[in-house]
Parts: C-alpha cells; sequence; structure tokens
C-alpha cells in the first residue's frame, strides 16, 4: 500500500467518533450508488429475510442499513490505527460479562462467536484488554489489504488464524490452554468445510467448524456483538452463552435472533448465500 493512503487513513482513523460515523453514512451511500453488485445484493437479502414484510418499511430498513455499513467500514479503521485505550473508552457497557468468568472458571477454553453483525472488530480488542484471545480470518483477496489488516487485527492480546489446517491447529492449541478464540460464524467457508442450512428461510452454506471444536475440546460456545449506538455515543457489547453444540442449524438460528435484535446492523451487503467453489449442489438444485 502507498504510504500516501496509510498516512490518509491514518488521519481518518483520529476524527472524533460522531464525525467517524457522518462521513461513514456518507461512504455507505458511495458505496451503494457505485457498486451496482452491492445494491442489488442488499436489497435481495433484504427483501428475502421476511424482515421488511411492505415496501415502505424496506425502504427504511435499506436507508438505515447503508449508513450502518458505511459506518462500519470507517469506524474499522479507528479500530485498527488508534491506541487500543483510546478505542475501549467508546466501550459504554458489557452485558453478560459474567459468562466469561464462569468459562474461564472452567478452564475449557471459549469460542467466542461474532457475527457480522455491529461493530464486530470491537469485541475481540475488548477481550483482548483482559485476556489473549486468538481471532479465525480470512486473508483478503487483494493483497495491498493484508499488510493493514495483519498490522491492525494483530493488536493488544489479540493473535490471527488464517482460515487454514494450520489456522485451525493454532484455534485447536488455544482452547486446550484455556483461552478465547474468536470466529466470525456467518462467514462462507470452503467446499467440504460446511453443510447447506436455511438462514432466513434460504439455504446458506454453514461452517461446522464450531461445532467440531466445540465437541473435541468441551469449550463454552459464547455469542458476542458489539451493538453500535446511534450519534457516535459508542458500543454496548452483548455477550450470551449457546447452550448447545453449535450445528449448522442452531448456528444460523442463533444469529438469526441476534441480528433481529438491530436488523439495520447488519452486514446484508455480504455474500452470505453464494455457493463456494466445489461445494455440493443447494438443496433442490
Amino acid at each position: 500500500m502507498k504510504p500516501c493512503l496509510i498516512w490518509w487513513l491514518r488521519l481518518l482513523a483520529r476524527l472524533p467518533l460522531p464525525l467517524l460515523h457522518f462521513f461513514g453514512c456518507i461512504a455507505g451511500w458511495l458505496m451503494f450508488v457505485g457498486s451496482r453488485r452491492t445494491a442489488r445484493r442488499m436489497i435481495d437479502n433484504l427483501r428475502k429475510s421476511g424482515l421488511c414484510p411492505t415496501p415502505q418499511t424496506l425502504r427504511s430498513m435499506l436507508i438505515r442499513n447503508i449508513h450502518e455499513t458505511g459506518k462500519a467500514m470507517l469506524e474499522a479503521l479507528a479500530i485498527w490505527f488508534r491506541p487500543p485505550d483510546e478505542v475501549l473508552r467508546w466501550v459504554r457497557a458489557c452485558h453478560g460479562w459474567e459468562w466469561v468468568e464462569r468459562a474461564l472458571h472452567d478452564g475449557r477454553g471459549i469460542i467466542f462467536l461474532t457475527p457480522h453483525l455491529g461493530c464486530f472488530e470491537i469485541t475481540a480488542l475488548y477481550y483482548a484488554a483482559h485476556h489473549p484471545i486468538s481471532v479465525l480470518y480470512r486473508p483478503p483477496r487483494k493483497s495491498w489489504l493484508a499488510p493493514l489488516l495483519d498490522a491492525g487485527r494483530t493488536r493488544s492480546r489479540i493473535e490471527l488464524a488464517p482460515t487454514s489446517l494450520q489456522g485451525v491447529r493454532r484455534l485447536l492449541e488455544s482452547l486446550r490452554r484455556g483461552e478465547a478464540i474468536g470466529i466470525l460464524p456467518d462467514q462462507v467457508p470452503s467446499a467440504g468445510e460446511g453443510e447447506w442450512v436455511q438462514f432466513f428461510g434460504q439455504p446458506a452454506y454453514t461452517m461446522t467448524l464450531v461445532g467440531r471444536l466445540a465437541q473435541s475440546t468441551g469449550a463454552t460456545v459464547l455469542m458476542a456483538a458489539g451493538e453500535r449506538l446511534a450519534g457516535g455515543k459508542g458500543y454496548v457489547i452483548h455477550i450470551e452463552p449457546m447452550p448447545d453444540v453449535a450445528s449448522p442449524i442452531e448456528l444460523n438460528r442463533a444469529i438469526e435472533r441476534w441480528v433481529r435484535r438491530f436488523p439495520a446492523q447488519y452486514f446484508w451487503c455480504y455474500a452470505r448465500y453464494k455457493k463456494p467453489r466445489g461445494a455440493p449442489p443447494r438443496p433442490n438444485e
């Protein structure tokens, strides 16, 4: 990446959060207008979700989602480039931390599931302020983004584990030490690593990794999300247990419940229903 671009990104990251979110709303509209594919995906995903039963509710939700998606894009820069103690001041509350303390007391490790909902970048940073965590991530397709993501996400006590056999082994080692790992449970896995199950009424290729890790280690599975407050007022982190082993069906049902709590903050622009190369056909295909 060119040094001048990094300089501008770092400068943008220094803006106060309300101003950063204001420009994020503009960035969201630029993304929506500038990419027909993204715009179609957002509209189609929202329409198929069943959360917008009328054209009016669909339009209202779409506008809100454009704003929230843009905010997510720009706030990530602040989380990556600003000192962690500055970013963590934006966390106004954390509901459910007692589940973390209970899991640590059990000593079997924690599997944090953070969907593409709200500010998912801040949840790992918040946990890493207290304990180490290894986060599963897929290296970006654009090579120039890799150094930026690596530098931004490997902070405090966060370690990255790539979506490869080596990365999965690293996650297993962390769990066996009684540490925590973080996974985006609605990330589309590679062929052979998922199953077709329903997500908001549509077949979505869903990872089996969470269930395998939970069964092999006995780790506690917790769902976490960073709710974005209006007006750039910060975030509220929510943590809740998943009492059942996280099979793909249970996984998607849990994510659906969380998305319904603040649906405008979900990444409806994400290609959740795509078919990975080499994956089996969709049901009824």
